[in-house]
């Protein structure tokens, strides 16, 4: 069987086999990243914990805002003195009322707190989305490139099969010889053990894929209608990331939760609270009534100022103050990781579309050697051993095609991700 005639039954095969896969179901990577949206346990939990966090908010208000409580107890009693029992009962009620009037700002300060503190889990919720997203899209080009590579591992194997039965019947016509078949026989063994590498390979890719998208892959497509959003100079890329990037937004939320704790801090260490109480209620003891019975009622008020507590208070606001250098110090961290991201995945996308032209003319070029070989080598001008590695150099160049391909793919969607346009929302 010639090289071309193997080419084109594998060639015949992989295409029927796509056009039977797309046919049940053709899977983009919009679609992908849909289902992984709605599927994502990350993000939910993302969701929980900020829709948690708000409610803080609700609680911190409550320090200035009244407790009202009511009460309601009873009791009944019997007695045995001059023998003769004698029965008594009792029933109270009343309601109570405490608000604070005055905390030194510490409440205000409580509420701006959970306020940043809400906003940071808002912030993550889009920092969890764009990861979750960039995974997906990780996952999406491992299980295609895997597929890609697999085909053509099987192509390969096929060429080897191939080539050793030549080698085998030219060596029994006495054309060949047995170094011939034994280098033919080994490069078959390379090439079986390179498909069963890229079958564990490709089998890790889609079970990743199931565990991020919620249902195994089935057709994929590399192409994608997101390149429009990449902007036309790394300067405005870096722009962009600097003022909309969620780790970014998320590290300035930090430092308002910071320093509003600082706050709170200082306003119990330095302040002092007030506050107001009142009670009224009743009272009735049975049967014939007694020196308690009737309404009562109190209203009061107290004012309490701190002057020492073992040096609590004090530790309390240098690990607040400590605290709020902290988030300073993250936020600028964050804008040099962000900034790192965004120069990689730029440079990324550079670079592999100068891989995929180099690529394409080495597959070019190599197809045309390999073709050349194989004909001197019919005419006996090459060995074996020259096809074999012309087409080791095919393969070669085929797989770089294949990975640039999809390292360019992936490095568009990690400055999208860089620059904090990898959301659902951004995306459409």
């Amino acid at each position: 069987m010639s090289y071309r005639s193997v080419l084109r039954a594998s060639a015949l095969a992989l295409m029927l086999s796509c056009a039977s896969a797309g046919a049940a179901y053709a899977q983009s990577i919009t679609q992908a990243l849909t289902a992984a949206y709605n599927h994502a346990p990350d993000l939910q939990a993302a969701v929980l914990a900020a829709k948690a966090q708000a409610e803080g908010i609700v609680q911190a208000k409550s320090g200035m805002l009244p407790t009202i409580g009511a009460t309601i107890s009873g009791s009944q009693a019997t007695s045995l003195s001059g023998g003769n029992w004698s029965p008594s009962s009792s029933l109270s009620a009343g309601l109570s009322y405490n608000q604070t009037i005055y905390d030194n700002n510490r409440t205000a300060a409580q509420v701006e707190a959970a306020r940043a503190a809400t906003e940071v889990a808002e912030h993550q919720i889009r920092n969890t989305e764009q990861n979750v997203l960039l995974e997906v899209v990780q996952a999406y080009m491992a299980v295609l490139s895997g597929r890609e590579l697999l085909a053509l591992r099987q192509e390969n194997l096929t060429f080897f099969q191939a080539q050793l039965q030549s080698a085998q019947d030219r060596l029994d016509v006495g054309e060949g010889t047995r170094i011939d078949v034994a280098q033919a026989q080994a490069r078959l063994a390379q090439g079986q053990a390179a498909q069963q590498a890229a079958v564990g390979s490709l089998q890790s890719a889609e079970a990743t894929f199931q565990r991020l998208v919620g249902h195994r892959p089935q057709a994929l497509s590399s192409g994608h209608g997101y390149a429009n959003l990449v902007p036309r100079s790394i300067d405005a890329a870096i722009a962009e990331a600097e003022i909309g990037h969620p780790a970014i937004l998320l590290s300035k939320a930090s430092i308002r939760a910071a320093q509003a704790g600082s706050d709170v801090a200082q306003a119990g260490y330095f302040g002092a609270t007030a506050s107001v109480t009142g009670q009224i209620g009743s009272r009735w003891t049975g049967p014939s009534g007694g020196p308690g019975d009737g309404i009562s009622g109190s209203l009061g008020f107290q004012i309490s100022i701190p002057i020492y507590s073992g040096g609590r208070m004090g530790s309390a606001v240098r690990q607040a103050n400590l605290q709020q250098i902290g988030a300073e110090v993250d936020a600028m961290s964050a804008y040099d990781r962000i900034r790192e991201a965004v120069i990689s995945a730029w440079t990324g996308m550079q670079s592999a579309d100068a891989q995929i032209s180099a690529a394409q003319a080495a597959v070019s070029s190599s197809n045309t050697v390999l073709e050349g070989v194989i004909q001197e080598r019919d005419l006996g001008a090459a060995t074996t051993l020259d096809v074999l590695n012309a087409q080791a150099d095919l393969t070669s160049a085929r797989e770089a095609l294949i990975n640039a391909s999809s390292n360019k793919t992936i490095a568009t969607f990690s400055l999208l991700s860089g620059m904090g346009r990898l959301t659902a929302r951004e995306l459409g």
